[in-house]
């Protein structure tokens, strides 16, 4: 009988047969195009680094055709009444569960994430599809303020064409959240996904039009950062950016966005910190500690990359920590066994193995990780633990971005506090204790745009995500999303003859 992992990867190998024959080819007004230049390039998967498929290389006549079909759409799109959005957005959601097993092994194999994670975050972009799509019919709603003399109504409206650019970490999911309250708020959209893991965005824009979806809303084009990114950024009809990446590519964009003063929405690095006091319940605090790094690789913004435990339970607490990391199988994506996979690339394994020798240089203590081998010879790291490090050093202030974590202990939450908001960023925060005081007072504290007490990340759609500092500019989630895609406009009617000021009467 035939296993499961050895199902996953003959259900892989015919989903796959449609990207191996044809590449991935920009899709344009409804259509499947190749760059103008013909210029395509190489994707691999992280698991063999063996070439999957050609993917598009676009260039500026590209995104100049996809904005303009984007522009041409957003006249009629804009227009449709919210009910009808709710609809179609619907039938996208339906359509994403419905081919959410499909979609799951695609991710996998394109980003090294392992399954079980890829699994849910494929049904994730199902529920943002489903949350955004009943909002649509509100999306233009204001209030109504009045005066003596005067009634002010207010309401929003779509801002225009938009640009989305989406990372290679839980590509899938990442661009339902951006998409979604984009197709609700009325705006059409100029997609860039990011050229590693380009394979899900193809699918999930077919979704969108099998669902209803008018030809032209939706466009995505292919290509590299430096090139398509950001002809895409500067591009006049494009009226905003919602980018999540790299700070350093956000700041970029921001630049390259000022000419036409584009709106920019950037959700962007982090190097988060959790809290750990000595009254915490221990052993969920280190389940959470542990899943908030080596989940997904330790490739998310919001990983738990620091962890400050306090001194009377340092000892303790790590060895807990460092049992949990070390029992984590790291193996193939595809294997239901499989926990943590191989990273996105070489060039990122490359990054995050400096680390390793720049925290050995500065004195930090490699307790557990660091490179393993793998199936089909990937760019595997195992769940990694830096002690002996300080607030100063690099490894505790600057993104790796993969399975690794350093400990800071301290002795007093002043201490703590201060190791916690020493940081130019300031996406995520988690906080353990069972002192309520400390808790409330902690938590308010911390410099951060979303701090989780007892708990690890779990996220609730109608609140905002997003950071302060260095992690990022505005909000997603409930209404927040829709402040960023709409214009918001005031109408001011008077009710009474009030008196006109006379000047040259």
């Amino acid at each position: 009988m035939m296993s499961e992992f050895e199902n996953n990867k003959e259900k892989l190998f015919t989903f796959l047969e449609r990207f191996r024959e044809s590449g991935v080819l920009n899709h344009i007004n409804g259509e499947n195009i190749e760059a103008d230049s013909q210029q395509s390039f190489e994707n691999i998967s992280p698991i063999d680094l063996k070439k999957i498929c050609e993917v598009s290389r676009s260039g500026l006549s590209d995104v100049n055709l996809a904005v303009l079909s984007a522009k041409n759409a957003f006249s009629e799109w804009s227009l449709f009444p919210g009910q009808e959005r709710k609809k179609i957005l619907h039938n996208i959601a339906t359509s994403i569960e419905e081919r959410a097993h499909e979609i799951a092994l695609i991710e996998s194999f394109d980003t090294g994430q392992s399954l079980r994670f890829m699994s849910k975050a494929a049904l994730r972009g199902a529920a943002n599809f489903r949350y955004f799509a009943d909002q649509a019919p509100y999306g233009r709603d204001g209030e109504s303020t009045f005066t003596d003399s005067q009634t002010n109504m207010t309401m929003r409206f779509p801002i225009g064409p938009v640009g989305i650019i989406t990372p290679w970490n839980t590509p899938f999911m990442l661009s339902t959240w951006k998409i979604a309250p984009a197709l609700a708020s009325g705006c059409t959209i100029v997609h860039k996904p990011a050229e590693f893991s380009p394979l899900t965005a193809k699918i999930l824009v077919e979704i969108a039009e099998d669902a209803g979806l008018p030809k032209g809303v939706w466009n995505t084009v292919n290509g590299y950062g430096e090139e398509a990114g950001k002809l895409l950024t500067e591009h006049p009809d494009i009226k905003a950016i919602s980018f999540v990446g790299e700070s350093a590519t956000g700041s970029m964009i921001m630049k390259q966005g000022a000419n036409t003063l584009k709106r920019v929405h950037f959700e962007l690095g982090g190097k988060n910190a959790v809290v750990v006091f000595e009254d915490a319940d221990l052993e969920r605090a280190a389940d959470a500690v542990v899943f908030m790094i080596y989940s997904l690789n330790g490739e998310r913004c919001t990983s738990s990359s620091r962890l400050l435990v306090q001194e009377s339970i340092r000892e303790k607490f790590v060895e807990m920590v460092k049992q949990r990391a070390e029992k984590i199988v790291v193996g193939h994506p595809l294997d239901p066994n499989t926990t943590v996979g191989p990273l996105i690339h070489p060039i990122h394994e490359e990054k995050v193995k400096n680390y390793f020798e720049i925290g050995k240089n500065e004195g930090a203590t490699l307790l557990t990780g660091g490179s393993v081998e793998g199936p089909g010879g990937g760019p595997y790291i195992a769940p990694t633990i830096f002690t002996n490090v300080s607030k100063n050093m690099r490894i505790a202030k600057e993104e790796i971005f993969g399975p690794v974590l350093v400990v800071l202990p301290f002795e007093s939450e002043t201490e703590a506090l201060d190791i916690v908001n020493d940081s130019e960023y300031g996406l995520a925060g988690y906080l353990w204790t069972q002192n309520v005081t400390r808790a409330f007072q902690f938590s308010q504290s911390m410099e951060a745009g979303m701090i989780w007490v007892n708990s690890e990340n779990i996220r609730h759609l109608p609140t905002p995500f997003g950071g302060i500092k260095s992690s990022g500019i505005g909000r997603d989630g409930g209404d927040w999303s829709f402040d960023f895609y709409m214009e918001t406009k005031n109408i001011s009617f008077a009710t009474t003859e009030h008196k006109i000021p006379k000047l040259g009467a």
